[in-house]
């Protein structure tokens, strides 16, 4: 019987190659745009816990140590080519800190 191949993602803190299961998926939502193709709103950055929302994803590790290294590199504002308020960084410590603590 053939194995099934495990999906791995690089931690945008560590740089660790890891199970894709074993990370969290940070993405930021597809931009709105009218008719003409001129974006009027911008899309949002937000913790995807089920791995389906539509959007640029990016992958960062269950802990508030990997989040704080990519928050100092800026890696999250070069893999998604926008610059991202503290405000979206502070939501984002608390839903990995609601997320760890229900599993």
């Amino acid at each position: 019987m053939k194995q099934k191949k495990v999906p791995m993602r690089k931690c945008t803190g560590c740089n660790e190659m890891k199970e894709k299961r074993q990370l969290v998926r940070v993405v930021k939502a597809p931009d709105e745009t009218d008719e003409n193709g001129q974006v009027i709103k911008q899309g949002g950055i937000s913790v995807d816990l089920t791995g389906k929302k539509p959007g640029r994803g990016a992958y960062v590790c269950k802990n508030a140590d990997c989040l704080a290294k990519a928050r100092k590199a800026r890696r999250f504002e070069k893999a998604f080519s926008c610059r991202i308020p503290d405000d979206v960084y502070e939501s984002l410590e608390q839903e990995l800190d609601e997320a760890d603590s229900e599993s």
